[in-house]
């Protein structure tokens, strides 16, 4: 059954991959390709980087009304990371898709099965490299990591591709528009 035919609602849309294997740019193809899909953007205790813009990148926070906002039970989703606190906003993924819009969110392994969990009929999409030597080679491409955190990288995504059996569908990026293109029909056909 197609979607049309399935809901009127918007859809939530969870994207999931190991560091590495090039979600944030395929993401960000999707987005240029349909703009009237929504991005997700996570609510961070952590300073903003050099050119991130508030509510696009993150909604940067107090570590206190983060805290706040975890007691009012404001968030899907939370996590600590490094000592920061991230989290997925409830109210904006509920009132997009109440709108009628699907709304993308990007997102870990541990905090998509906790949306998993809550929102079970939630589209949920893991993206793959096409072997561990090219996500290697990408990796090491980025050279921002010390070797040390380079390995650690690697073997985190092998634990994180253990995952991928719990979600609805897996997406081999092994070329960007490719791979876009292919969440763009499983999108469309859901």
């Amino acid at each position: 059954m197609s979607r049309a035919m399935n809901s009127a609602k918007g859809r939530l849309v969870i994207i999931s991959s190991p560091s590495g294997a090039g979600k944030g740019t395929i993401i960000k193809r999707i987005l240029e390709l349909r703009p009237q899909i929504c991005y997700s953007v996570s609510v961070t205790t952590r300073t903003p980087r050099v050119g991130e813009i508030e509510g696009e990148s993150y909604f940067f926070v107090s570590r206190e009304r983060f805290l706040e906002m975890i007691e009012q039970e404001e968030f899907l989703e939370y996590a600590q990371y490094v000592g920061e606190y991230y989290g997925t906003p409830k109210k904006r993924i509920l009132d997009t898709t109440e709108s009628c819009r699907d709304i993308l969110l990007e997102i870990e392994v541990q905090g998509a099965r906790q949306v998993m969990e809550l929102m079970p009929d939630a589209l949920t999409i893991f993206i793959v490299p096409p072997d561990m030597i090219e996500l290697e080679r990408r990796l090491r491409g980025r050279g921002t990591d010390s070797e040390e955190k380079l390995l650690a990288r690697l073997d985190r995504a092998r634990k994180e591709l253990e995952e991928k059996a719990h979600y609805k569908h897996i997406v081999v990026n092994d070329r960007v528009k490719r791979a876009a293109d292919e969440i763009l029909g499983i999108i469309d056909g859901c």
